[in-house]
């Protein structure tokens, strides 16, 4: 008995040390993610609202907008030569004989000269070249606006598709998962050939290769729009479908003629005839006389030897007056209205040729959506026409008429109608948005 008691008393302090040493181990820690980052909770965002964050954020519209800048300032420097310009400065030095400067001015300890282009035409000539290009830059800062605003519709309009596209196909994975499985059974049975099973394998691998793909695009897509909307890398984007405005919706030669005046390629060329046409101006009134009022103010000091070859010595002098000249003959004037000349030439027949080739790009573009108005139409009644079969299906279904495997071969059926009108409706607003852009109109559409 006492045997079995120190056992017992034992196997209790063995117990008990096992639970202190069970109570000291640590706890075990939690498994560390190794997943990514998860995107932040989706914005909704409308297409409205994505062009106009796409222009406050865009690169290439600041990029415009600076070139823009430079070509004002640039402008301005030419012009400057008309308006008064005061200079001050100091000639000292020291004189060994006649005093004079390489400049051909006497030596001074401080001089101010004032200047003031009056009568210059080359001059003015280019300067109201520089002027008209300023404005250029202008144009092409509108034609930064269009192209933003295009891509970034597309993009927008795109990635709804793909999403809508995306739910079918995996309802589409679905029915075809069905069919495999029926397909199987059937043959374990002996009801199909093996050959029944290998197309039905293939339909399911054919809509999973198509989900992968248009899943790397919305993933291209959506990656794309956060750069150009400047949101965070992790901000989810949900969209939803939408037409375009009505305002896009307008006749071929109400675009024709809105072309002509609003495209913003044309009035760059235009903008270019204007500029060469002003230089050629000034260039041919090169032969008309120059005038330049100058002022001159020179402070003198004795020791450059004024005293020894000048009667009198007087340490302020001023002297005003005008700097005119008449061209005689000069081989540069003719050489520099030949060039002026050449160079209107050559943007004369470019803008003849930009407007032809224009007029015609606006009517191919406007048969483009006439065509894809009619796609849209075919796409819409073939849709319609399978939904109208998978009806007429389902009720046989109902009625033990129709088997499963036949059923979901009619919604595949369906889905790939629905893909196909979505298709159809993104391609019209492709060719809608290309038109409008060619129009000059995209900014008037979202106003």
């Amino acid at each position: 008995m006492e045997f079995l008691r120190g056992v017992a008393g034992v196997a209790g302090l063995l117990l008990m040390c096992g639970g202190v040493l069970e109570a000291q181990e640590p706890a075990p820690r939690p498994a560390e993610s190794s997943a990514p980052t998860a995107l932040a909770s989706p914005t909704a965002v409308t297409l409205k609202r994505a062009i106009e964050l796409a222009l406050l954020n865009s690169k290439e519209i600041q990029v415009a907008k600076i070139q823009a800048s430079v070509a004002d300032h640039a402008a301005q420097i030419t012009k400057a030569q008309f308006m008064p310009n005061l200079f001050a400065g100091s000639g000292a030095g020291y004189t060994n004989g006649m005093p004079e400067t390489p400049g051909g001015r006497a030596p001074s300890v401080l001089n101010v000269t004032y200047t003031e282009q009056v009568l210059n035409e080359p001059l003015r000539g280019q300067a109201k070249e520089m002027q008209e290009q300023a404005k250029a830059q202008k144009i092409a800062l509108e034609e930064a606006r269009s192209g933003v605003i295009t891509r970034t519709a597309m993009a927008y309009l795109e990635l709804a598709k793909v999403r809508h596209s995306l739910e079918l196909l995996r309802a589409e994975q679905e029915s075809a998962e069905k069919i495999l499985q029926v397909t199987e059974d059937r043959e374990s049975q002996g009801f199909e050939l093996p050959v029944e099973v290998t197309k039905a394998q293939l339909t399911k691998a054919r809509v999973v290769e198509r989900i992968l793909r248009l899943e790397e695009r919305e993933d291209e897509l959506e990656v794309f729009l956060r750069y150009q909307l400047g949101m965070p890398e992790n901000q989810a984007i949900e969209v939803t479908p939408e037409d375009l405005p009505g305002e896009a919706e307008q006749a071929g030669d109400d675009l024709i003629a809105a072309a002509l005046t609003n495209n913003p390629g044309l009035r760059l060329a235009e903008s270019d005839v204007r500029a060469k046409e002003f230089r050629l101006k000034g260039e041919k009134r090169g032969y008309f006389p120059t005038l330049e009022l100058v002022s001159i103010y020179s402070l003198l000091t004795k020791y450059n030897n004024y005293s020894l070859y000048f009667n009198h010595f007087q340490p302020n002098n001023f002297n005003a007056g005008i700097d005119m000249r008449f061209p005689i003959f000069s081989a540069q004037l003719k050489a520099n209205i030949g060039l002026a000349q050449v160079n209107l030439d050559a943007a004369k027949a470019s803008l003849a040729s930009k407007r032809t080739e224009l007029t015609a790009e606006v009517r191919q573009k406007t048969r483009r959506v006439r065509e894809m108005d009619a796609a849209k139409e075919v796409a819409r009644l073939e849709l319609q026409l399978a939904q109208q079969n998978v009806a007429v299906l389902q009720a046989q279904f109902a009625e033990g008429k129709l088997n499963l495997r036949d059923m979901e071969r009619a919604r595949l059926d369906e889905n790939d109608k629905w893909m196909a009108y979505l298709d159809a409706n993104f391609q019209r607003q492709q060719a809608q948005l290309d038109l409008l852009k060619a129009a000059g109109q995209l900014d008037k559409v979202w106003q």
